[in-house]
């Protein structure tokens, strides 16, 4: 699990980011607003912690931003602004937890582990990769909140992606998963399929994160 740390007070940061990495996490830990928004957003970390006074950008505009962008990853606010209206702006905001300086390293380590879980047991029936969001209950996709309407089989071509995320995948491997061949067949129907999952991922600008490998397959950009 990777949690991000957007503090921009070195001690806490210090404090957080080693008692964190001592109970088995990845940490990254920045000091600015600017860029705790910009690592939110690029679908490598699984927790935020996040300060409210910052430097560059405001921790209630990172929070709204991250919440357009990835609404279920969880964010827990620390901040030493300890007053009711700013817990409830917190929480309105789209906080998933809000703990107020100073606090004991062991309550905010529980939270993290109960938020984590509860995103684990939601996230099982929800895959997420970049600004890509697929239901596999709903079998609802977005792409930046835009709704993708796909075929069965772009649908399952898309989560196999999704299930291997920046990994480049052969073409007989897609086959045998998405379509269930096990001997050795023709594979341009894959290219065809992800011809056709391309177009509809496309939005205006912004093209689709599948990446052709020459010679071997493709891979899903973890990064639009």
């Amino acid at each position: 699990m990777h949690i991000l740390i957007v503090e921009d007070e070195p001690p806490i940061a210090d404090f957080l980011e080693r008692g964190l990495k001592a109970e088995g996490y990845a940490i990254s830990c920045v000091a600015d607003g600017v860029e705790g928004e910009r690592l939110a957003q690029a679908g490598e970390v699984d927790l935020v912690i996040l300060d409210l006074m910052l430097p560059r950008r405001d921790g209630f505009e990172v929070l709204a931003q991250i919440r357009r962008t990835r609404p279920h990853l969880p964010v827990i606010v620390l901040t030493a602004r300890g007053e009711t209206k700013d817990k409830v702006a917190g929480l309105d905001h789209g906080a998933t937890d809000y703990l107020t300086k100073p606090f004991a390293f062991d309550e905010l380590a529980a939270r993290v582990r109960a938020h984590l879980r509860d995103r684990d047991e939601a996230s099982s029936t929800r895959l997420q990769t970049g600004d890509i969001r697929l239901d596999l209950v709903s079998r609802r996709v977005e792409r930046g909140g835009t709704p993708i309407q796909l075929s069965a089989t772009e649908f399952s071509l898309l989560t196999y992606f999704m299930r291997h995320p920046g990994q480049v995948l052969p073409r007989k491997e897609i086959l045998r998963a998405v379509w269930g061949y096990r001997h050795d067949a023709d594979t341009s129907v894959v290219g065809v399929y992800v011809g056709y999952l391309r177009r509809k991922l496309a939005l205006p600008g912004r093209p689709a994160p599948i990446e052709t490998v020459r010679s071997v397959g493709y891979r899903l950009l973890t990064r639009a």
